[in-house]
């Protein structure tokens, strides 16, 4: 059996691919499947841009003695049409043994061409779900939790560049986060960022202080000039925004 490939999208954004079965219900399938190992991009959040489609990795193993069609893992909320995908491909078999196959799947999210809500940011669960050759279906909710996420974006200066040692120094910046309804990055004003620095010569960063974005998502402060190195804004997310972390800025101490 060949890959299976849906691009299919519905009102309001929501997407759903297998409109025959019913939402998934709270206990094991009933069809005669049985959805083992079911895991969604490693267990990690899903973080999406603005513009950019994000392919999400996804597995199963799915057990039946029954002719199938169309196997798949799925995110949704509360009923069949509160799911979200705006596309899927779907591996054919790798048998394990009689009945039971293994499969790869690739969930395709892409604000650009598809309308996303920003409320479709947060926890989704996820289900599994397969049509029957002559028609039916079976779904099984796997009782996974998957947070999807609005990328954020952070920028940096510090300055000035170079600096006398024992000076000030100001480091300015910008937090924002992706608005899937008008597919731009706006301002995440509020926001609790982290300033790190790293020494001239140094592996890593190290935490100096903590600073809140004003309400258009502006970041300043001032620290002392004590030796060359370069700084960063890092910014943690939150459960319906993604981590972000901003490129460096090396300033040099004399």
């Amino acid at each position: 059996m060949g890959k299976q490939f849906w691009r299919v999208v519905v009102a309001a954004g929501a997407a759903a691919v297998f409109t025959a079965v019913a939402a998934a219900p709270a206990g094991a399938a009933e069809g005669g499947v049985s959805f083992t190992r079911v895991q969604v991009n490693g267990g990690k959040p899903i973080v999406i841009g603005a513009s950019k489609e994000v392919a999400v990795p996804a597995s199963f193993r799915m057990a039946t003695t029954r002719k199938w069609k169309w196997p798949a893992v799925f995110l949704y909320r509360s009923g069949a049409d509160d799911r979200l995908w705006h596309a899927v491909e779907t591996s054919d078999c790798v048998k394990v043994s009689a009945g039971v196959c293994d499969f790869n799947e690739t969930m395709y999210f892409d604000p650009s061409v598809w309308d996303m809500r920003n409320s479709e940011a947060g926890a989704w669960k996820v289900g599994a779900e397969v049509h029957f050759e002559g028609g039916g279906g079976d779904t099984d909710d796997k009782n996974l939790t998957v947070h999807v996420k609005r990328d954020s974006r952070l920028t940096v200066n510090a300055s000035p560049e170079p600096v006398a040692k024992d000076k000030t120094i100001t480091v300015t910046g910008k937090v924002t986060r992706a608005n899937w309804e008008t597919r731009k990055y706006a301002s995440y004003g509020g926001r609790l960022v982290t300033l790190q620095f790293k020494p001239a010569g140094a592996a890593s960063y190290t935490t100096v202080k903590k600073v809140r974005a004003n309400s258009s998502g502006g970041l300043r402060t001032t620290v002392k000039a004590a030796r060359t190195g370069t700084w960063r804004w890092v910014y943690y997310g939150n459960t319906a925004t993604g981590t972000s972390t901003s490129s460096g800025d090396t300033v040099v101490v004399k």
